[in-house]
This record gives C-alpha cells, structure tokens and sequence, in this order.
C-alpha cells in the first residue's frame, strides 16, 4: 500500500527528475558494485565475488547506459504523420522476485528500470539471499530518495516467505510482476 501511494505521487514526476533519480540510483549501486558482490557471495555461497562485481558494475553503469535517453515521460512518439502519438504511462506497483544466483544485480537493475518508467518496486529475495538484496535496494532507495523520489517507492520484503512472495504477487496494488 505505501509502495501504491508513493508511486501515485512519482507518476507526475516529469523526465529530468525521473532521470536524476535514476542517475543517482545507478551511481550509488554502482559505488556499492564490489562490497554488494561479496556480501551477495558471503550470504549464497555461489560463485566468486569477482565475477559478481562485474555482474553489479554491469546491472547498474551498463543498464543505466542503455535506458538514460530513452523517454518515458509524456509523449514519446509521434508516428503515421501526427495520427498516432505514443504516451507513456506507468504501470504502477512492480512485484519482482529476486533470484538467489544475481541477488544483488538483479534487485539494481530492476529497481532501476522500474523507477525509469515511473513505478514503484516492491522485491522479493530468495530467503537463502535476503540480507544482500534487502542492502543492494536500500543503497538504491536512499539514493533515489535523496534525489527526490517519494519515500516507499522502493521496498524489499525483510522475512520473504512463498506464502508472503505469493500474497505479494496477488496484492491488489501490484500492477505487473518481474521473475527472472
């Protein structure tokens, strides 16, 4: 409920400050890239913190790269000779299951594309990983929040659970869901 209410305000933020928020966001992650990449290897126990920090790097400088430009405030199109214009809207409140393997990766970059389209995100890590992405959306939400964007706009479920990740996905606020 307070991810919905926080997104109904962010939803008449305008492209600059959507794209401050997102900058900032992917900056900080991208800051927090290598103590996330060994936290995430400390918690799960799979890989090398090595190779999660490019995973990280990537999920932030890369992902930010690929989405600053593109519009997704207002009209964003004009095709057919002026007949058809494109509008951007958000969806709203964004479910996202955050896998066990990309803990922290995962959780940056979906936070990041769903903050560039104006949503909210609440995650849901995998038990076995929570600590980590429960820190990779913190470092994201207080960037974001020191940018401008509501407080709540980012959320992360501290204790998930299948029966707290199933009530999530089912929530009457939550208007699409992210599964990796």
């Amino acid at each position: 409920q307070s991810a919905k209410e926080a997104q109904l305000e962010f939803r008449h933020f305008n492209q600059a400050q959507v794209d401050k928020i997102i900058k900032a966001m992917a900056d900080a992650g991208y800051a927090a890239s290598e103590l996330l990449a060994k936290l995430a290897v400390e918690e799960s126990g799979f890989g090398k913190w090595q190779d999660k920090l490019i995973k990280n790097q990537f999920s932030t400088k890369n992902v930010y790269d690929s989405i600053k430009d593109l519009k997704s405030v207002g009209v964003i199109a004009i095709e057919a000779n002026g007949r058809v214009v494109k509008i951007a809207e958000p969806m709203g409140v964004v479910a996202a299951l955050i896998p066990s393997t990309n803990p922290t990766s995962t959780a940056m970059f979906k936070a990041l594309i769903s903050l560039k389209c104006r949503n909210a995100i609440v995650a849901s890590p995998h038990p076995k990983t929570t600590n980590c992405s429960v820190e990779a959306l913190k470092i994201m939400s207080d960037a974001a929040e020191q940018s401008g964007a509501p407080k709540g706009l980012i959320q992360c479920m501290s204790s998930p659970t299948v029966e707290g990740t199933e009530a999530l996905m089912h929530d009457k606020n939550i208007a699409l869901i992210l599964a990796t």
